[in-house]
């Protein structure tokens, strides 16, 4: 099946006419092969290869081009909740409910080695630029910085407040930061930046927003941004100070992830399309954002439930998201 972006409708006939030129997204694949809810999608840096783990316990490699199913690996006994790729493209992470991550040598598909050592599901991993370090977070509201060449672990991250809960990492692109979003008792918003030479903090922002959680958080990639989601906002803040720099949108619709262009200049937003919630559905939808003009691009749909993961290739042609529909959805930037 072949699932097509729609694009809002601009009533100015000008708007429309420079528009017809303009670019659009369009799904030229839809993978399936997986038994269960896709949470977690990565591209390898030479773009040929896609990466995705599932709640069915498997990491499957895909080719990026044709979608052509590669590879399965498999050696977790839960849900594989998120995956990582080095920046030299030869090894991959998986996080994983069974509380364990795991390294795979991409270009034999053997496992490299397990890392255990937290108490609870791992939410999130994520690889430094240099390649030298691993992060992990934890339910168990850890943070653990593991060596990514022995398998070592260098230390865990301590919270200055009392943390329920972890969702997502993210290292600045110059490698010297750690970005964590997280829910502490219930009533605060928390993104924390940490030195890695030290394992300090460097700064912390709270919301108090009632229950709700920083669900997704992305860096960008020029390394002076990041992007979080927590309901309605999606807002952009200066990686150094952690001071708020705008709202891109207070958006109606749910944000499970978020994703910045390699050229920085589009996020993307995967979640719940909100006009579906109320038909009792929950249609998966994706949202670019021109983050220049702060406008939105376009809206991708096709997905059935919500989408949990989207990652764009090296060259930024290229957008991949996965669903709890079972799905992987290949979008292609044609002019």
């Amino acid at each position: 099946m072949v699932g097509w972006g729609e694009c809002d409708r601009i009533s100015d006939l000008s708007q429309v006419l420079f528009m017809s030129h303009t670019p659009t997204w369009q799904c030229i694949h839809t993978l399936t092969g997986h038994s269960n809810s896709v949470l977690s999608v990565a591209i390898t840096p030479d773009g040929q290869t896609l990466a995705s783990g599932c709640s069915d316990k498997t990491i499957k490699l895909w080719n990026l081009s044709t979608g052509q199913e590669l590879y399965t690996l498999a050696g977790h006994s839960g849900s594989i909740t998120s995956v990582a790729i080095s920046p030299d493209g030869k090894i991959l992470a998986s996080g994983s409910r069974d509380k364990t991550i795991k390294l795979w040598n991409l270009s034999t598909r053997e496992e490299i080695y397990s890392l255990t050592g937290h108490s609870d599901y791992i939410t999130s991993v994520a690889i430094s630029p240099d390649r030298k370090t691993l992060a992990s977070a934890s339910d168990d509201t850890t943070i653990k910085l593991w060596d990514l060449r022995t398998g070592k672990e260098i230390r865990t991250l301590k919270w200055q407040v009392k943390v329920y809960y972890g969702f997502s990492l993210v290292f600045s692109p110059d490698g010297h930061t750690l970005i964590s979003s997280s829910g502490d008792d219930a009533v605060s918003l928390n993104a924390v930046a940490w030195n890695l030479t030290t394992g300090e903090e460097i700064w912390a922002k709270s919301w108090k927003q009632g229950m709700d959680c920083v669900f997704s958080i992305a860096a960008s990639p020029e390394g002076e941004t990041f992007a979080t989601f927590y309901p309605p906002n999606i807002m952009l803040w200066n990686i150094k100070t952690g001071e708020k720099i705008y709202t891109l949108t207070q958006n109606p619709n749910s944000s499970n992830c978020l994703a910045f262009s390699p050229d920085g200049k589009i996020l993307a937003s995967g979640g719940i399309d909100s006009e579906s919630l109320e038909d009792g559905k929950e249609d998966g939808i994706i949202e670019l954002w021109n983050l220049d003009t702060r406008e939105k691009i376009c809206t991708l749909t096709g997905h059935s439930w919500g989408v949990y993961s989207v990652a764009f290739s090296p060259d930024g042609q290229t957008l991949v998201s996965g669903s709890e529909d079972k799905t992987i959805k290949i979008w292609r930037l044609s002019s």
